[in-house]
């Protein structure tokens, strides 16, 4: 049996706290999925990738960081070309005691084309 997912990368959630990350912290979860969006028309990096979580019920997603910018590239590349539903981006470690940048790390993994098997 083929593995449903297959690894693409893992990273530290970067800026982690300068952003929305405080006003959800108590609801991250090893395993809370995320949402990741390019955003080409970022002022400080092309490549930048938001890492964004989406309450249940709710339509307007917390910014909750970025992928790192030495990380970010081909990623922002393969979501820029439209492919960012082939990605599912999880919290694969939570450490609150110790430095921010340090605190969330996520797993990011591509799903299986169904087309493929």
């Amino acid at each position: 049996m083929r593995a449903r997912r297959q690894f693409f990368m893992d990273c530290h959630l970067a800026g982690r706290k300068y952003h929305d990350a405080d006003l959800v912290w108590n609801e991250l979860k090893v395993g809370t999925e995320l949402q990741l969006e390019h955003e080409p028309d970022n002022h400080y990096d092309p490549n930048a990738v938001a890492v964004l979580y989406t309450r249940e019920g709710e339509e307007e997603p917390y910014l909750l960081g970025y992928i790192p910018r030495a990380e970010n590239t081909p990623l922002a590349h393969l979501l820029e070309a439209g492919w960012g539903s082939l990605f599912t981006c999880r919290i694969s470690q939570l450490v609150p005691d110790t430095h921010p940048e340090n605190q969330v790390n996520l797993t990011i993994t591509l799903k299986r084309n169904p087309e493929a098997e």
